[in-house]
């Protein structure tokens, strides 16, 4: 890299725009959203979509809710031809949506692209040209003058063929855009629209769309976001236009360009699902649509199967949702970290208990209106704590642990999962749990138990495995575990010890239904220890949870 970068590049000019309404404004409703993927997504791809994939990509973003579709470029391939004729022909496309095809200012394109949409319902034909400084001089070698012929010209051809489109009752909108128009000077931008304005004599009953493209991001967003306003205060005939943003992600800022351009006076979004496109990709409409909804605002577009929408995207396009990609990566919702497993946990339950607006710690939106799962947004790794251990025993296995008892464990887990150096799974967990209080079986192991009370007093008569010897002894107490903890002591040879802590639950429900049984005990230094039991009877639950306490106290 260069030590003195100013040598070869240098910043973009801002615009001058003194008295900018843009920064206090606010966003209050959906944009109007369209689709490109099916050209920009599609052209990018070091594979293009075939026919197939296109068709099972249009109906996914039906399903999501996208009123205008770019269906593709059908003068470009016979792929392309053939996807629009499929979709008119066979009767694809509902009465509500629209199709839009791109379009070059070319007459053999531009014919090709009408002949493309006969017999569709409702089109956009999306005139474009190239008008920025470096285009004009570079790629066109023409003046100013000469590119807005080349606009003009286009524009007339298309108005000419219109009527074979709408003699059949096609309904047509027509789009203009001036592509890189971040690039290109606003009094340039505004002139070459206003140009093809002229030709289209768009009304506000019949309004066209203009859209502004950050064909390439060169500024910053709030740059972008003046050149928006700029054009909206100063173009003529604001009333009869849809202004449409269509941003890129090169410097990463798509998302904050297009939203600033909607606070700047846009009314229409293009982009594609998850950001594929050239280069960095187009805007991810998922982000902004979902952006709008964890204000509040009906995005218009339903994304509640998101993972559905994901395996959709990687099947037809190859290409991957990064584990980070905001709202739809596979870890976006995920805590390890101990504090925050702990924060999401807590605001978890008290969402649940009030019911009121979302305000969950380290949560932006609630995953299950995504379709994700609770259990997908605490995993466990050498940095989780014991509340994200607790928390997946409970929502895979309905294992409730004491929060003592999740003190002590979690810390036994962690140094586990820290030598395995990799996320566990809940079962994996439950398997560590099992090994550390269930099985725990040495130096006692019970055998068989008996327990009569009379008056409140119980006498109970076990027979127990100790280190693997049967031993039967008796005691006697104000209740089965207390009679069972003097049998121990006294008969079976166990340390002194007193119960501290007792709990239980059940685990399933049914003439089968499982308990665990929680217990803590007191040694004579005074340690507390905990230990766990599962049986189908509650009591033999409890005795094999003293005894489990017992055997991790040795």
């Amino acid at each position: 890299m260069l030590k003195n970068p100013s040598a070869k590049y240098q910043r973009f000019d801002p615009v001058s725009l003194p008295n900018r309404r843009w920064p206090s404004q606010t966003l209050s409703q959906a944009p109007i959203w369209c689709s490109v993927d099916l050209r920009d997504g599609n052209q990018a791809l070091a594979v293009p979509m075939n026919v197939s994939q296109k068709l099972d990509m249009f109906d996914a973003l039906v399903k999501c809710g996208f009123k205008e579709i770019e269906v593709g470029f059908p003068s470009a391939s016979n792929t392309e031809f053939s996807f629009n004729r499929r979709l008119i022909e066979e009767k694809r496309i509902p009465d509500d949506v629209t199709i839009q095809c791109l379009v070059q200012a070319r007459e053999d394109l531009i014919e090709k692209t009408v002949e493309s949409l006969m017999g569709a319902k409702k089109v956009v034909i999306h005139m474009y040209n190239s008008t920025s400084p470096a285009q004009r001089k570079y790629v066109f070698g023409k003046s100013k003058e000469e590119i807005i012929q080349v606009a003009v010209k286009g524009a007339q051809m298309i108005k000419d063929r219109l009527h074979r489109l709408t003699e059949t009752g096609t309904q047509v909108t027509l789009q203009y855009s001036p592509e890189s128009f971040s690039a290109t000077e606003v009094e340039f931008a505004k002139e070459i629209s206003e140009a093809v304005m002229d030709v289209w004599q768009p009304t506000p009953q019949h309004k066209m769309i203009l859209n502004l493209p950050d064909t390439v991001e060169v500024c910053m967003p709030n740059v972008y976001a003046d050149q928006i306003e700029w054009i909206c205060t100063n173009i003529k005939n604001r009333d009869s236009l849809i202004v449409s943003l269509h941003t890129h992600n090169d410097r990463g800022t798509g998302t904050a360009a297009t939203e600033l351009g909607l606070l700047a006076g846009a009314d229409r979004v293009e982009g594609t699902l998850f950001g594929n496109g050239e280069r960095t990709g187009n805007l991810d409409i998922v982000q902004v649509a979902m952006n709008l909804y964890m204000h509040g605002i009906d995005p218009k577009l339903d994304f509640s199967d998101m993972n559905g929408l994901i395996q959709m995207y990687e099947r037809t396009t190859g290409m991957t949702v990064a584990p980070r990609h905001p709202y739809s990566g596979e870890l976006v919702f995920t805590a390890f970290s101990g504090s925050h497993q702990d924060a999401i946990k807590k605001g978890l339950a008290g969402y649940e208990e009030h019911r009121t607006i979302w305000d969950v710690p380290y949560l932006t939106i609630d995953p299950n209106d995504i379709g994700r799962e609770y259990r997908e947004v605490i995993r466990v790794n050498s940095q989780s704590g014991k509340g994200g251990v607790a928390y997946l025993l409970e929502s895979e296995f309905g294992i409730e642990l004491p929060k003592d008892m999740q003190r002590e464990f979690g810390p036994i887990a962690n140094d586990i999962v820290d030598k395995l150096g990799r996320e566990v799974s809940g079962a994996e967990l439950k398997g560590m749990f099992w090994k550390e209080y269930i099985q725990r079986e040495t130096p006692y192991a019970l055998h068989h138990f008996h327990a009569d009370g009379v008056d409140g007093l119980f006498t109970c008569r076990c027979s127990l495995l100790v280190n693997g010897k049967e031993k039967g002894v008796t005691g006697g107490g104000n209740g089965p575990i207390a009679a069972f903890v003097h049998a121990l002591v006294n008969d079976g040879g166990a340390p002194a010890f007193e119960v501290a802590n007792f709990r239980e639950q059940s685990l399933s429900s049914g003439t089968e239904a499982s308990a665990l049984a929680f217990i803590q005990i007191k040694t004579g230094s005074g340690r507390l220890v905990w230990g766990a039991g599962e049986d189908t009877n509650i009591e033999l639950a409890s005795i094999k949870a003293v005894l489990s306490a017992v055997n991790r106290a040795s």
